[in-house]
């Protein structure tokens, strides 16, 4: 159950204020818009790309052990972080 909670944790806290949420919010604001379609299209999105992710990762996993695929996502993150840092001025 451990590993399950860090998942919920890690997505929940990654997606707060991000791109997607903060578009799903205009969506939700906008006039006229069912709030429960939004929701509903919103969360199959983030289902469809959560279950891309995990076929993904489970054939790399094959392939490439694990704890290399953690230090890779590492680096990736820093490196996107570097690059949005240094291009946006």
């Amino acid at each position: 159950m451990k590993t399950y909670a860090m998942v919920f944790v890690s997505v929940f806290l990654a997606e707060l204020g991000d791109k997607t949420q903060l578009a799903t919010l205009t969506f939700a604001a906008t006039p006229g818009v069912g709030r429960l379609g939004v929701f509903l299209a919103a969360a199959g999105a983030l289902v469809t790309s959560s279950l891309l992710a995990v076929l993904v990762g489970e054939r790399l996993g094959a392939w490439i052990p694990p704890h290399y695929l953690t230090r890779a996502a590492g680096v990736l993150f820093v490196a996107i972080g570097g690059w949005l840092l240094f291009t946006r001025a």
